[in-house]
């Protein structure tokens, strides 16, 4: 039987994932909010489904695998209160099934490690909606037998989201804050890792998906700036820098994330191990069109 991805939320690390998984002849199922989208989907090969609207219990009766990328609201998750029909009598049916959460669940350690058993203390809104989320989904699991793995992203850069448009632009900005770093991970690792467990289903596993070099973000700006030949970004205080509630938000959280069980358990590789191969590989496709 030809494998099929039911793919809710289908944006940008989904569509890293499908890329590599139609390769090898997968049937992909992917979910959107707006008309529009669904055409770019269709475009690439994805089969698409506008929620609300379509009905998604025909395609979610065939799928072997789901994976969920919507982010959760106030009203808590999305996916699992649009599926829960269709899910509650095909769930012990599907081989495997992944939830991208974040790495904010954690909280702020103050620069220190935190690996998949560290307690969840998220210091955001957003993370603890997460946490949350989290938690709806094992609860659901434990109920209905399904294949639940949950994968915590760190910030996610590649194609399309990278520094160098605002280095170019000049509207980048080093944001100082003593102390503070992040995790990131490249979109082709994901890509890579979520293929990894499809191939090594481990249901109930959680796994933090990151690189090997948590780096304050200024670094990173410079680089991109000496990859280009430019002058660094000018430098700002993180207390008076004018900046939105919702970039402000994503300070109050330093930490640095552990990834030895992406390479233990499911033995992966990463291509891009830390941001200067990552913003290398990005220059060079950007250059080459």
């Amino acid at each position: 039987m030809t494998p099929h991805l039911f793919s809710f939320g289908h944006g940008y690390s989904a569509r890293a994932l499908s890329r590599l998984l139609r390769t090898e002849g997968w049937r992909i199922t992917g979910t959107t909010r707006y008309a529009a989208k669904a055409e770019a989907l269709r475009a690439e090969g994805i089969a698409p489904l506008v929620l609300p609207g379509d009905d998604s219990a025909p395609a979610l009766g065939t799928a072997t695998h789901l994976l969920v990328s919507a982010g959760p609201s106030a009203a808590g998750d999305p996916a699992l209160a649009a599926l829960r029909p269709a899910l509650d009598a095909v769930a012990p049916a599907l081989k495997w099934m992944g939830y991208l959460s974040t790495t904010g669940v954690y909280g702020d350690h103050a620069g220190g490690w935190v690996d998949e058993d560290t307690p969840l203390t998220p210091a955001t809104k957003r993370g603890q909606l997460r946490v949350e989320a989290e938690a709806a989904w094992q609860a659901f699991a434990a109920e209905t037998g399904l294949p639940l793995h949950i994968f915590r992203l760190a910030g996610i850069y590649g194609p399309g989201r990278g520094p160098f448009a605002k280095v170019r632009a000049g509207t980048a900005r080093q944001i100082i804050k003593p102390g503070q770093v992040f995790s990131r991970i490249h979109v082709d690792d994901i890509a890579q890792v979520l293929a990894a467990s499809i191939a090594r289903p481990n249901p109930g596993a959680i796994y933090n998906l990151c690189d090997d070099d948590p780096a304050p973000p200024q670094d990173v700006l410079a680089h991109a700036a000496h990859l280009l030949n430019l002058p660094e970004p000018p430098r700002e205080d993180w207390d008076s820098a004018e900046m939105t509630p919702m970039a402000r938000s994503f300070y109050a959280e330093s930490k640095r994330v552990r990834n030895d069980r992406i390479k233990d358990e499911l033995g992966v590789t990463l291509k891009y191990p830390d941001y200067r191969v990552g913003l290398a590989a990005l220059l060079a496709e950007e250059e080459a069109g």
